[in-house]
């Protein structure tokens, strides 16, 4: 005996335009961000729309008791899995020609997650949607799919349960709408990155949209299209003469209203601004209000219902999933952030490839009778994403050539410490939680001290592993869960966002009597306090150069008093990200001749590092002046830069020099720890010098 079938709500080409809306503001945010910061909150428009018509589908069938799990199901896949199929097998394919082991590794992890529809679960345990590793993420987008099908699996459920039990359906979604939507006010500042990436806190977004869809089947007096009243006010209000008869003042109103407040979260909503939280009202409130405005109100019918934004709506399914992996792939392989028309061309490619996959594989898919089509498509995704879990479980697949020719990020780690080291840095328990490093090594004796912010925390395995019994260290610092750890104690207002990690670290080694030398490790961009990211190049021109002179003068003061030797070690230049320093080879040749080229900026001239960095070395040595019996200044260009060629570079002897962005790699925080024992242990108070420096 064959299934009813489900019924299916009345087309609506406005709502088509507005999905066109939807992903066109993503694929722009994406592509160029700075021309719409807030075009992420595209997706969820996404929500309400999938809410609404998801919803209006189960209510009726339901209802009419021709509602069937299977057939339910059975359209899902028809509408999702050819697309997603087709891009992930794409991004595997790619990735094999262009990801090294580390990045094919990740690769293979989210197309697992994809394929199993929980996305965004593992992205929610690796970095935020906004942080920069999220970049080079080419499945990063397949986070609201987890959203939309975990609500695909759970709602309809819910629905079937409470019709059965003769539960109020209407209350049930409010609840669980205010439910999600309080959770998610709660944790956009404690957890943001679970508040983005949770279902529990996106749902309500999706439940308003089943909301409106209860609203308009059961209670179709509710209706901004079917509002007399209101209209005849409205008219009086608006027209100056007698109106059109099919005109509809209330809805073209909402409409209208709808379209500017998601032009304002355009404009004024972007990625520091906490969201969701409750900014994601905003769209979601505009979504909900051009729905209920229906096919006849103004914008809906000159705006959305035009043959453009349509024929964008039919395509944005697939359109959304090209168009993020063509553009992380491009900034990938591109070794940075890809030239304008580079993402251009990546988005009109993307546009391309979504209609082709619309009209050739999701239309042919999604039309006719037959389980054939679904029972190939349901064994072909858990087949995808178990090459996927594969590849993550063998490493991203070492033998591949993309993998041979290149330095393998691995290089630039050396073994970490090399001891089990103890959470202790002779502070209390409240000042210890202030840094992320409170470390010392239990060999004794611990006579050095390192201290500084996240240089520091870089530098110190290496100086832990390459110890003596001669001395063992201590660390205070490597920046904090609230504060960074630059080592300066003053009132100057120009330091006192680091003061509530600098006083407690400084008191701590004054008071610390088996300190012998202290070691500080700090960014030369803090110590100036520059705004901008870390670039040398701001330092010629910073006016705080008296300020940090006399702050950090006063600082050493404090140490040399109490017994203490300071040694500066001289911050490193600036240099990229290992990943943006890669030599790609992919299978075509087109491709390699636009993107595979040395970026620039991986290599910098020992001459213009020691001209551009000359205040921030002047100021050390006239530390160093002023305490020239207790203060030395150890350089590290020695070791991280080549003495031949007179150059400093993301690689050394075939080995990566730096880790994260302009860290150290656990690497060369070897080479420079090996020679800073040895100097601390035998030259010491000779102040260090280098050629390469001089």
């Amino acid at each position: 005996m064959s299934l009813p079938h489900l019924s299916h709500p009345k087309y609506r080409r406005d709502i088509d335009g507005l999905r066109a809306i939807a992903v066109l503001s993503v694929v722009v945010f994406h592509a160029f961000p700075n021309w719409m910061k807030g075009g992420f909150i595209g997706v969820d428009v996404f929500f309400v729309i999938s809410g609404y018509l998801i919803s209006t589908i189960i209510f009726e069938n339901i209802d009419r008791g021709t509602f069937s799990f299977v057939e339910f199901y059975e359209r899902r896949v028809k509408r999702i899995f050819p697309a997603l199929t087709l891009v992930l097998v794409s991004c595997y394919a790619f990735g094999w020609f262009s990801l090294l082991g580390d990045e094919y590794l990740q690769l293979g992890k989210h197309i697992a997650g994809g394929a199993g529809f929980v996305a965004n679960l593992i992205l929610w345990n690796e970095s935020g949607y906004f942080d920069n590793a999220a970049e080079t993420k080419p499945l990063l987008h397949l986070w609201s799919l987890g959203v939309e099908e975990q609500f695909y699996i759970v709602w309809p459920l819910v629905l079937w349960f409470a019709h059965k039990k003769k539960l109020n359906l209407l209350s049930i979604g409010v609840l669980i709408a205010v439910v999600s939507f309080f959770l998610n006010i709660g944790m956009v500042k404690s957890h943001p990155v679970a508040d983005f990436y949770s279902p529990q806190t996106r749902f309500w977004e999706l439940m308003l949209g089943s909301i409106l869809a209860w609203l308009t089947l059961y209670r179709p007096a509710f209706s901004a299209a079917n509002a007399p009243r209101a209209d005849r006010w409205l008219a009086t209000a608006i027209y100056a003469g007698e109106r059109r008869k099919d005109s509809k003042p209330l809805a073209s109103t909402l409409s209208v209203v709808a379209a500017l407040l998601l032009v304002f979260g355009f404009w004024r909503i972007d990625k520091a601004i906490g969201f969701p939280g409750k900014w994601a009202l905003v769209p979601v409130l505009s979504a909900v209000l051009l729905i209920f405005a229906g096919p006849g109100a103004w914008v809906n019918r000159v705006i959305l219902s035009n043959r453009v934004a349509v024929w964008f709506g039919l395509i944005s399914f697939p359109l959304y999933l090209w168009h993020w992996p063509l553009l992380a792939f491009l900034r990938i392989v591109g070794s940075g952030t890809p030239a304008w028309h580079l993402r251009l061309i990546a988005v009109l490619l993307a546009i391309a490839l979504a209609w082709l996959t619309y009209r050739f594989i999701e239309r042919p898919v999604r039309t006719g009778e037959g389980r054939f089509k679904v029972a190939v498509l349901v064994a072909l995704m858990p087949l995808v994403g178990f090459i996927g879990f594969n590849t993550y479980q063998r490493y991203g697949l070492s033998f591949r050539d993309v993998v041979k020719i290149n330095a393998s990020i691995g290089s630039g780690s050396d073994g970490g410490p090399g001891v089990d080291l103890v959470h202790d840095c002779g502070l209390s328990e409240e000042d210890t939680a202030l840094y992320y490093g409170c470390f010392h090594d239990p060999r004794n004796p611990v006579k050095y001290a390192l201290i500084g912010d996240s240089k520091a925390g870089a530098l110190w395995p290496g100086v832990v592993r390459t110890s003596t019994d001669a001395g063992r260290w201590l660390l205070i610092g490597a920046n904090g869960p609230k504060w960074g750890s630059v080592p300066v104690v003053s009132a100057d207002p120009l330091y006192a966002g680091y003061q509530p990690s600098s006083v407690p670290m400084i008191n701590g080694l004054v008071k610390n009597q088996a300190i012998k030398i202290v070691v500080v490790a700090t960014s030369a961009r803090a110590l100036f306090n520059l705004k901008t990211d870390y670039n040398l190049d701001d330092l010629p021109t910073s006016p705080n150069v008296d300020t940090a002179r006399k702050a950090l003068l006063d600082t050493t003061g404090q140490l040399v008093r109490s017994g203490k030797k300071v040694v500066f070690v001289v911050d490193n230049p600036t240099l990229p990200h290992p990943e943006d320093c890669l030599n790609r080879i992919t299978a075509l040749p087109v491709v390699n001749k636009l993107l595979t080229k040395e970026n620039p900026k991986c290599t910098i001239l020992l001459e213009k590092h020691l001209t551009l960095s000359k205040k921030y070395r002047d100021l050390l040595n006239d530390i160093m002046k002023a305490y020239p019996e207790d203060v030395a200044i150890f350089d590290t260009m020695k070791y991280l830069c080549d003495e031949t060629t007179h150059q400093c570079s993301v690689r050394k002897g075939g080995r990566f020099m730096y880790g994260n962005t302009d860290h150290m790699s656990d690497y060369a925080a070897g080479l420079v720890g090996r020679e800073l024992n040895r100097f601390l242990n035998g030259t010491w108070p000779a102040p260090q010098s280098t050629a390469l420096a001089q």
